[in-house]
């Protein structure tokens, strides 16, 4: 299986200053973390893409992989090994024996932004590793993207307009490509502190993904 890491923007990517300058500074005050760009984690020749926000600061930019670390990762793989998505134990390292089925994560922005917040130029920068990644996967069939800035990053690689294809959790939308876009709101702390998703809510898209797939073939 062809690997998606060929697809990833370079350990010292100079595309976006602050973003730049912001991991410099985390390389010197935490040598020992990855500090880069987080490549996609999984391999090419499978149909299921779930597309993030962007790395965590002490989660996939501590770990250098994408949702492990912090919390949204905990709500994310045991959602994906309940669903057969994946396998294995998720220890919240990179070298834990977890391993994907069928699915590929990334993230719409490759290296941590300042508050977990990048700029509209930083997304756009990056949009390009996205599309690269989308355009090198022949048997994709469906792209969970989660919350607006995932969806956004994610309409735009796949060449739709954003008001053919709007965002809310449990949506979902066909690519004139044939993929179909699944929207969920973000698993992180923040939204199932709030009630804003519920584990229930989470599990039910990424069971009627599983559907679609299945479906498909």
């Amino acid at each position: 299986m062809e690997s998606a890491n060929h697809l990833d923007p370079p350990r010292d990517c100079p595309g976006c200053p602050r973003l730049v300058a912001f991991r410099e500074e985390w390389r010197i005050r935490q040598p020992g973390w990855h500090n880069a760009p987080v490549p996609t984690f999984g391999e090419l020749d499978t149909r299921l893409l779930i597309v993030g926000l962007a790395p965590g600061l002490r989660g996939a930019n501590r770990t250098g992989r994408p949702f492990t670390g912090d919390y949204a990762g905990e709500l994310l793989y045991r959602t994906l090994t309940n669903t057969k998505f994946a396998t294995g134990k998720f220890e919240a390292r990179a070298d834990d024996s977890l391993t994907l089925i069928d699915a590929a994560i990334s993230n719409a922005v490759r290296c941590v932004p300042p508050g977990n917040k990048p700029t509209p130029v930083e997304i756009k920068t990056c949009s390009r590793f996205l599309m690269s990644t989308i355009a090198a996967m022949p048997k994709l069939k469906a792209i969970l993207a989660l919350g607006k800035i995932a969806h956004d990053s994610t309409i735009a690689a796949l060449a739709m307009k954003r008001s053919t294809a709007t965002f809310a959790h449990g949506a979902k939308h066909r690519a004139p490509s044939g993929i179909t876009i699944f929207d969920s709101y973000h698993c992180s702390r923040l939204n199932t502190n709030t009630g804003r998703l519920t584990e229930a809510m989470f599990l039910a898209v990424v069971e009627k993904i599983k559907e679609k797939i299945s479906s498909v073939g």
